[in-house]
């Protein structure tokens, strides 16, 4: 599949659009950071000519900037985030193409089983429905 995907053009433009999208929200990140960095270096030398609520609120204020930077890389980089958002809207149509192909060609050619190697698990990307036993087995438990 790597070798597949990787010699399609759109698969590449795709990849090359999420590294570009991925580096501006770091560097978006980065420079947030940069801030919160400067502001606690201020504080660090204002600190003993502060008055404790002055300090306080200090310290509040950039903790509420980490939090915010935090939920930021959150939502930009989490499990669900813009950027596994993105690739799926990029991606999975470029893989589903090269699936629908690989499904037309093993029907084609009487493949039953067609196993990806570009993955430790070698997993089986195309098998043929006359090999899934699942309702065999759900009536055997009597389920169904």
């Amino acid at each position: 599949m790597d070798k597949i995907l990787n010699s399609l053009p759109e698969y590449q433009q795709a990849q090359q659009e999420l590294d570009r999208v991925a580096q501006d929200w770091r560097q978006d990140i980065a420079q947030k950071y940069d801030v919160i960095k400067g502001m606690y270096n201020k504080y660090q030398a204002d600190q003993v000519l502060l008055s404790e609520d002055m300090r306080k609120q200090r310290e509040e204020d950039i903790m509420a900037r980490e939090q915010d930077v935090r939920e930021l890389q959150k939502q930009r980089f989490g499990p669900e985030g813009d950027l596994f958002k993105r690739r799926k809207q990029l991606v999975e149509p470029i893989q589903d193409k090269v699936y629908s192909a690989i499904e037309t060609y093993a029907n084609d050619k009487g493949y039953d089983f067609i196993f990806d190697r570009s993955s430790p698990a070698a997993g089986i990307i195309f098998s043929n429905a006359r090999y899934d036993k699942t309702d065999d087995l759900l009536d055997e438990l009597g389920v169904k």
